[in-house]
């Protein structure tokens, strides 16, 4: 659970990668595909984290989730690496868990519709 590490050895390596490697058009390809490649790699290691953090029930209800809202997914995934990096997290996250998470975070998130309505008065409407 050490991401920020992970992370600054991954940065150290892309600009080695782009100091050894002069400017030009190879550059750019193998610059992208190490960059994607780094993606790929902190996106393996993210879900090998969940798989780790989450049960089985949760893992699926998040998947869900993602399917419909992919942003509030990745918000909640992001809650839940951090309280494991800090160790607040001591057994598998269940499903029920999960939800009451998610409520939370609906509750915190939730954006408040007010819908006025103004009549403008007609040329035909008379107060008479």
């Amino acid at each position: 659970m050490d991401d920020p590490e992970l992370e600054a050895i991954r940065q150290r390596r892309m600009q080695e990668l782009m100091a050894k490697h002069g400017s030009g058009n190879q550059q750019n390809g193998e610059q992208q595909k190490a960059q994607e490649e780094a993606k790929r790699e902190a996106e393996e290691h993210r879900q090998l984290m969940l798989s780790q953090i989450l049960s089985a029930q949760a893992r699926e209800r998040l998947a869900r989730i993602a399917l419909v809202k992919p942003d509030k997914a990745r918000g909640v995934e992001d809650v839940l690496l951090r309280a494991a990096q800090m160790g607040q997290l001591t057994e598998k996250v269940s499903e029920e868990r999960l939800i009451s998470l998610l409520e939370q975070i609906n509750n915190q998130t939730s954006k408040q519709t007010k819908i006025t309505i103004q009549r403008r008065r007609s040329v035909l409407d008379d107060d008479d």
